[in-house]
């Protein structure tokens, strides 16, 4: 039974404890969180509360901790549990800048301690079946991929002065899990070119980008992101990964290939009847997948890895790697160019 503590007590954190509850080969260790909220809520657990991380790694209470803490934190904690030799699952983004999830990662390698980063949609059991598709050649060789992402953030929820300055717009906070996702099924991204608007609220931030993708492998895609439409077309309402959001049956990514096309996520794979050409019919076969919380799964395949039974699914350099496509799409949304991708 791997003992994971929880530091951050926010929404995501409690989401973490609840998993860690259902999960199976974790418990819960401690509450990491200065606050008296997480203070109460730990006991309310029967778990013990740190109100920093010291005092966990002090007490020694812990075989790996999640990471749920702001973003500007991220690297500072991930190296302060690398120094304890504890492996961390550190939330999106990585880190808040490129240079220091470098950092974060040089450190993890040299101290030879795991790091995870919090990108859980891998571990839903659609995406690894698409994954599955992919590799095996099912839509034979990748061309072009579409992806969409349109929500409606309501008015009351930018009352947080944060969430109207830079850096908390829907590139930064959402858009990374689908860039992420992309990587996975198409493989690195190699260049971007992007435009952002603010026109309708004019807060710091953008609420529409259009993006515009070259993959290393050559395939080309088109990524659409806003929280200021009225539509069922996003990860959050298509998935039913969280019942905070109203189900639909509708699909937000598509990938094109040779062989077939795959929509996302109902897993509708469509192909020709014989020769694949567009005179010849066309029909869709549904992929079959489980409907298990990747949060759950997530904390699952985190217990291994601290009991050396796995090696990390989505790395720290993972995150990384989404982090520098979304910085390159906030530079060539900037400055007007296409950015090269490192």
């Amino acid at each position: 039974m791997a003992r994971i503590a929880v530091a951050g007590a926010g929404l995501i954190g409690r989401r973490h404890i609840e998993a860690i509850a259902l999960a199976g080969g974790a418990k819960l260790a401690a509450v990491v969180d200065p606050t008296d909220a997480a203070r109460s809520m730990a006991e309310g657990l029967g778990v013990p509360w740190f109100a920093d991380l010291d005092g966990l790694f002090a007490a020694g209470q812990a075989e790996g901790v999640v990471l749920a803490l702001p973003n500007q934190v991220h690297a500072e904690t991930a190296l302060a549990c690398i120094a304890a030799g504890l492996p961390a699952l550190v939330e999106k983004p990585f880190t808040d800048d490129v240079a220091s999830g470098e950092a974060v990662i040089a450190a993890a390698e040299s101290a030879g301690v795991a790091l995870l980063t919090g990108h859980h949609r891998r571990h839903n059991p659609l995406i690894q079946k698409a994954v599955e598709i992919v590799a095996g050649g099912e839509l034979g060789q990748l061309t072009a991929v579409q992806a969409q992402t349109w929500f409606m953030k309501p008015e009351h929820y930018f009352e947080v002065d944060w969430r109207r300055r830079k850096g908390a717009g829907p590139v930064y906070l959402n858009l990374i899990h689908d860039i992420d996702l992309l990587q996975a099924l198409c493989g690195p991204v190699a260049s971007v070119h992007a435009m952002e608007s603010n026109a309708l609220r004019g807060n710091e931030v953008e609420e529409t980008a259009v993006i515009l993708l070259r993959f290393a492998s050559g395939v080309l895609g088109t990524v659409n992101v806003s929280d200021a439409a009225a539509a069922p077309w996003s990860w959050e309402l298509t998935a039913r990964e969280n019942p905070a959001y109203p189900a639909t049956s509708e699909n937000c990514y598509w990938l094109g290939g040779t062989k077939g096309s795959l929509a996302l996520p109902n897993l509708a794979l469509w192909r020709h009847e014989g020769e694949q050409s567009w005179w010849n019919p066309i029909a869709a076969t549904r992929q079959i997948f489980g409907f298990e919380d990747p949060l759950v799964r997530q904390i699952r395949h985190f217990a291994q890895v601290i009991r050396g039974e796995a090696a990390p699914l989505v790395t720290g350099a993972d995150g990384l790697a989404a982090l520098k496509v979304i910085e390159a799409v906030k530079t060539s949304a900037r400055t007007g160019q296409t950015v090269e991708i490192a």
